[in-house]
């Protein structure tokens, strides 16, 4: 009895070796097309739009309607190239534009290093904290996201002016006996980009946190290594996604921010969206403005597409 149990036992782990798992029927497809929905739908509103600004770079400026001439003529069916890549010739040749763009650079890095250090502490408070209380730490995070962007700068504008509270309590206090010139500065500009964009660093950076598994950290005081050993070799080690998506969260819409500079900064030293906005509208050079905006674009989002591609960054992930 015992050989035909043995040939059938075998016959069976054979097949199963062999035997393809089945799929459900358009499950494959099924889930393509979820995926591919909303990248379809953010491709087509950035492509169009990205076509149309950057064709609108390689015209000229003139006084018609709309206000630049057509990089293309059809004659007959068949189109003709008449643009020109003198906008973006014309942008290695002047300096103010390289000085915007350098100086916005500069502003959204210092702005996400300060976001960071004030975030990665208030996510880790919260990540640690109670499951009962998580939930309202998270929603006093949210809560600036409930009111205007814009009002939230009006009342910084008023706390930061020489006549606002904080110059007010100072003076009060006797530490200055004049008040301090904080609005149009850059000081004002980091404390606002801060103060706007502080929850897009903390939710990423909570998410990773809270995820850490706790016998890691006691792991390593087992082992001897001190608090500062085990943040530097575990804990923020295991925090670097987070970390990453929400520099990348802050940066990259920093770079173009143009409302908290043109309110908050100085005159002299103009952020790049400061001077798309003066292309567009007081010069009305639009060729210009579509050649600074693709510039920009092109000089952020290539260095993102070559860090996030090299092998070094695939093989920690």
């Amino acid at each position: 009895m015992s050989e035909p149990v043995e040939r059938i036992t075998d016959v069976t782990v054979n097949d199963l070796a062999r035997a393809k798992p089945r799929r459900r029927l358009g499950g494959g497809w099924g889930k393509r097309l979820v995926i591919g929905v909303p990248f379809f739908w953010l491709l087509l509103f950035f492509l169009i739009p990205f076509g149309i600004v950057f064709l609108v770079s390689l015209g000229s400026p003139q006084f018609s309607v709309p206000p630049y001439s057509a990089a293309f003529e059809f004659d007959g069916w068949w189109p003709r190239f008449v643009g020109s890549f003198g906008n973006y010739v014309f942008l290695t040749e002047d300096d103010l534009y390289w000085r915007a763009y350098l100086g916005s650079v500069k502003i959204a890095a210092g702005a996400t290093f300060l976001c960071l250090l004030v975030a990665w502490p208030m996510a880790w408070m919260i990540a640690r904290a109670e499951p009962a209380r998580r939930n309202l730490l998270l929603m006093l995070v949210i809560l600036p996201f409930w009111t205007s962007s814009l009002l939230r700068i009006y009342a910084l504008m008023g706390m930061l002016r020489q006549g606002g509270i904080i110059n007010s309590v100072l003076i009060w206090v006797g530490v200055i006996d004049q008040p301090i010139q904080m609005m149009q500065t850059d000081f004002a500009v980091y404390l606002t980009i801060v103060f706007t964009y502080l929850p897009l660093m903390v939710l990423p950076l909570y998410s990773t946190l809270e995820k850490l598994d706790g016998a890691l950290l006691e792991a390593s005081a087992d082992l001897g290594a001190s608090k500062f050993a085990t943040f530097c070799t575990v804990t923020l080690p295991l925090s670097a996604p987070g970390i990453v998506a929400g520099c990348l969260l802050v940066f990259i819409p920093a770079v173009g921010e143009f409302v908290i500079p043109d309110l908050m900064g100085a005159q002299d030293s103009p952020m790049i969206g400061n001077v798309l906005w003066g292309e567009f509208t007081r010069n009305r050079d639009w060729p210009v403005a579509s050649a600074v905006a693709i510039a920009m674009l092109a000089l952020l989002v290539i260095p993102f597409m070559l860090l996030r591609s090299s092998p070094a960054l695939r093989e920690e992930a």
